[in-house]
Parts: C-alpha cells; sequence; structure tokens
C-alpha cells in the first residue's frame, strides 16, 4: 500500500496529490504546488517538469486532470487504512539512504554498501546480479561502527560472517577496487552531464527549428502573397486597359455606324427623286431636271472600313500567354531550388542526405524484374536484370498483377527506407519510375506509370525530360543521358532521378517531396511503338 501511495503523491510537497494537474512530460502535482514552483523560476529561465527536469519553451497550461482527481480520492480512501508509520520513517527508525524528499523507513541494511534500503529500494538491490553476494542484516544506524575493528580484541560483524572460500578481501584489494569504483562513478556521473547537456542542446535546437520555421511560413506566406496580389493587380489593369481601348474602338465603330446611317438615308432619298424624274413624260421638263441633279459625293472611309482587319486584341493575348510560360519556366526551375533549400536543413543526430556519387552508392539496392509483372509484350533477360520489346506477344502465365496491356513491369523488391539504383536504356521512348504494388493494370491511359495517383515516372523521350504524377505532367530540364539514376528516402518521402554522364557525374533532373504510405517497387515503361527498345538495371560498384 505504500508503494500506491508513493504513486499518487507530489513530487514538490511529497504529500498525496491534491487537485493533480499533468504537465506535456507526464508527470502530476498539486495544482497550486506546480504553479508556486513555477511562480518561482519562470521569471529567471525556461519552466521545467521539478521531476524529469524536461523543459519546455512556454509555459503550459495548468487544469485540474479531472479523471487523475477521482483516481486519487478514490486510492486516498484506501489508503487511510494504512498508517503513515508503516510506510515514512519515524523519530526511531532507521531511514532509507536512498529515498528523496520523505524518508521511508529502511527494511534491510547492507555491510558491502555501507547503506540501508526501504522495501521498494531493496527489490532493486536484491535482483541485481552485482548486489547478490551482499550482505543483508536488520536495519541498523551503527554500520560503520560494526565494520571496523579498532583493537584485537573486537571482532567486526563481517569477519563472523562465513565467506566462501577463496573471497577473503585484504585491506589493499578493497582499497583498489574503492578506486576503481570511484572512478567508475566519476565517469559515470561525466557520461550523465555530458547526455544532460546534450539534451538541452536538442531542447534548443527543437526551439531554433520551430522559431525558424515559424519565420520561414510567415516571411514565404508574406512574399507569395505579395506576388499574387501583384498578379492580380495587373491582371486587373490588362482587364481596365482591353476594355477602356473596347470602349474606344467601340464609340468610333458607332460613329461611323451614324454616318453610314445618314448616308443611307440620303441615297435612298435621292433613289425616289431619280425614279420620279425617271417616270417624267415631259422631254424639256426632264432635261432641265437631270441637269440640276446634285453629282453623288464619295465617303473617304468607305476604302478603310471595307479594309479593316476584324482582329483587333490577339496581340494582347500572345503576350499574356507568353508571359505565363515564360512565368511557368521560371516557377518550375526555381521552385525544385526552393525545395532543396527547405530539405537542407541540417539537424543535429539526423544523417544528412547524399550529396556525392559515393554518398548515394552507399544506399545501392540490388534489384531484379518480377516475372509476374512483366508485360506479354517484354521479354527478360541477364537474370531478370533487363527487359526489351518486341513485335510478338510472348506466352506468360495468367497472373493477377501482370501488365496485360501497357508494356511495362515492376521489381520483385520493396522498397523501404534510402535506396539507390541506376536504370540504362539503348533508345529513346523510356520512362522510369516508382510505384505502389497495386498500381492500375488498366488498359487505358490510366494503366500507364505516372497517369494514375500510386505512381511517379520520369518520361525519357526525344532527348528531353518530363516528370509524370497522377495525370499532371512537368518539364523537366538537364542534361540528357541515357542513364539514370534514381533515389529514394521513403520515410522523408524524397524520390529524386538524376541524370547519369558518362564520366559518372550526376546532375539532379527532378526531385518529389511527398508522403509514401506503402512500399514503393522499381519501374519501368516502354513505348509500344520500339520494338527493341531495352531497359536494363545497372550492376552498381
Amino acid at each position: 500500500m505504500w508503494q500506491v501511495r508513493e504513486t499518487i503523491s507530489c513530487h514538490i510537497c511529497q504529500d498525496v496529490l491534491n487537485e493533480p494537474a499533468t504537465i506535456p512530460c507526464g508527470h502530476s502535482f498539486c495544482l497550486s504546488c506546480i504553479e508556486i514552483h513555477w511562480a518561482d523560476v519562470v521569471g529567471e529561465k525556461t519552466p521545467s517538469c521539478p521531476q524529469c527536469g524536461l523543459t519546455f519553451a512556454l509555459k503550459p497550461n495548468l487544469v485540474k486532470s479531472t479523471t487523475l482527481a477521482v483516481l486519487v480520492e478514490e486510492l486516498k480512501t484506501g489508503l487511510r487504512a494504512a498508517p503513515v508509520d508503516h510506510i515514512y520513517a519515524g523519530p526511531e527508525d532507521v531511514t532509507c539512504d536512498v529515498c528523496s524528499g520523505r524518508k521511508r523507513r529502511a527494511s534491510k541494511s547492507c555491510l558491502q554498501c555501507l547503506a540501508s534500503y526501504c522495501e521498494e529500494d531493496l527489490q532493486f538491490h536484491r535482483e541485481a546480479p552485482a548486489f547478490k553476494k551482499h550482505k543483508l542484516m536488520e536495519p541498523s544506524r551503527e554500520l560503520q561502527e560494526m565494520l571496523s575493528c579498532p583493537d584485537q580484541e573486537s571482532t567486526c560483524y563481517l569477519c563472523t560472517v562465513e565467506e566462501p572460500k577463496g573471497s577473503d578481501i585484504t585491506s589493499a584489494e578493497r582499497a583498489e577496487k574503492q578506486g576503481e569504483l570511484e572512478a567508475g562513478r566519476r565517469l559515470v556521473q561525466q557520461k550523465i552531464k555530458d547526455r544532460q547537456r546534450e539534451m538541452r542542446l536538442l531542447q534548443q535546437e527543437m526551439e531554433a527549428i520551430k522559431r525558424s520555421a515559424d519565420e520561414a511560413v510567415e516571411h514565404n506566406e508574406k512574399t507569395l502573397s505579395e506576388l499574387i496580389q501583384l498578379l492580380e493587380k495587373r491582371r486587373s489593369d490588362v482587364t481596365k486597359q482591353v476594355r477602356s481601348q473596347q470602349e474606344t474602338e467601340m464609340t468610333r465603330v458607332r460613329e461611323l455606324q451614324e454616318k453610314l446611317e445618314t448616308e443611307i438615308s440620303e441615297l435612298k432619298r435621292r433613289d425616289i427623286d431619280l425614279e420620279e424624274l425617271s417616270n417624267t413624260d415631259d422631254d424639256v421638263q426632264f432635261l432641265q431636271d437631270y441637269q440640276s441633279l446634285p453629282p453623288l459625293r464619295e465617303d473617304p472611309d468607305s476604302s478603310s472600313i471595307r479594309n479593316r482587319p476584324l482582329r483587333y486584341f490577339g496581340d494582347a493575348t500572345a503576350a499574356v500567354s507568353e508571359l505565363r510560360d515564360k512565368l511557368h519556366d521560371d516557377l518550375s526551375e526555381k521552385w525544385t531550388n526552393i525545395l532543396e533549400t527547405v530539405t537542407g536543413v541540417d539537424v543535429l543526430l539526423t544523417e544528412p542526405e547524399p550529396k556525392t556519387r559515393a554518398d548515394f552508392l552507399r544506399y545501392t539496392r540490388i534489384l531484379t524484374w518480377d516475372p509476374n509483372t512483366v508485360s506479354e509484350r517484354l521479354v527478360l533477360a541477364q537474370g531478370l536484370k533487363k527487359v526489351t520489346l518486341m513485335d510478338e506477344e510472348q506466352s506468360y502465365p495468367k497472373h493477377p498483377e501482370r501488365f496485360s496491356f501497357w508494356a511495362q513491369v515492376l521489381s520483385k523488391e520493396g522498397l523501404t527506407g534510402r535506396c539507390y539504383w541506376e536504370v540504362e536504356w539503348n533508345r529513346i521512348g523510356v520512362y522510369v519510375a516508382v510505384a505502389y504494388k497495386d498500381a492500375s493494370r488498366e488498359r487505358g491511359d490510366p494503366g500507364i506509370f505516372g497517369i494514375n495517383d500510386k505512381s511517379w515516372a520520369l518520361e525519357c523521350i526525344e532527348e528531353d525530360y518530363n516528370f509524370w504524377h497522377n495525370i499532371v505532367s512537368i518539364p523537366v530540364k538537364g542534361p540528357w543521358s541515357s542513364k539514370v539514376g534514381v533515389y529514394l528516402n521513403h520515410s522523408a518521402g524524397v524520390l529524386a532521378f538524376y541524370s547519369i554522364s558518362r564520366k559518372k557525374e550526376m546532375t539532379l533532373l527532378h526531385r518529389v517531396h511527398t508522403r509514401f504510405t506503402e512500399p514503393l517497387h522499381a519501374g519501368v515503361h516502354l513505348r509500344c511503338l520500339s520494338p527493341g527498345l531495352s531497359a536494363k538495371l545497372c550492376k552498381l560498384k
């Protein structure tokens, strides 16, 4: 029962919890005790747990733990029957030398350790192999006196205890071992200090990472918002300019329409006059009236109206489209650099991402193509390392994982952790990919690597690259090569494709940052219009 009481006691006041409050590290204290404790120290340093020493960047909000309070009340009811004297040492009792805070009553004393232990601490002493031969006795305050032999007439307790044959320890041996023990203790204590310092450094780094990330997010949100606002303003300006020019041109056209309507009216009246003159019976009158007719005037704008082109704002549309394409190219190029700087944050005790070819080769995975997934248009060779596109379908056993329509194949091996491999081909028309085991086997476009949401593919055709995922295509710039390296850090959600030159130089083509939910498999897709096209998994040294 005393062990239960210790469990529900406050580490600060050493009494049973009153209005218990649990802080983020999991330890609980009286609500008033922890508030007073932090009120005393929070102005001087970062608040920390009085029990385990874990520090917090901000002072945690303290509230009463209702569930724990109910449990404490129930346990206190059961503890009332157990007298305090049964647990803690009274004035006449031998106290435990290990307990911190309020001392418990010693259950045994050890003659080798020169210490007394309560029942709880004695359990460890009894179970530890190093203490198996230690001699325990009833609790005694006179351990030092009992172990001393000041004269030849008195004999210490240890001298009267029967030891196993050959286990006599001389004073010189004891002194030597005691010195080694003290040196070991100093080493352990120094290691404790070193680890505690490292813990503080890690806590400081966590706080620095959070602070830096918060600042970066705030700055980036502001900067990108300003960019969006600028684009919105330019969009509005272009729209206003187009509408203004539209109104100007439409006003000009309306004025021409009014002139033409006036001219049409005049021409109609002249046509009526001519018709009446044509019907005149009197020849003399006819001639007189005919000669008095005013001449027709020619509108100087008629030719310009007939020859005016009908395309007015096409140049503006082309200019905006050109701007869009340029921004898209710039964003595609710069965005990779931005993401690289984000993932380039160095975190203490975290293995860095590889930078040199030697670094990548450390994570080489030996892969083979899976015969159960290979398309009937492909032939396996070189120990399941190479696939070649054929004109005629091959005869393979039916299997639910086989790509029956598209010329594709997956690796046997599932990939997790950090992995690196290279794929080489003999002519253009290859998609180098990774995919989940259950990627689509459909006959339509969704069955191609990179067109569905369960695969990622680098398209290598016509000496150019495109990255595909879930139907979205991203143009990729980089030196052309018939060999591509693939690096995967599954837990970090990193997938990267590299162009490998003949001199084994690596150039990053495209990097993906996402969250992978299951093991991935290497894969290739060969364009069906290129019989003889082959792709193989390279042997790396």
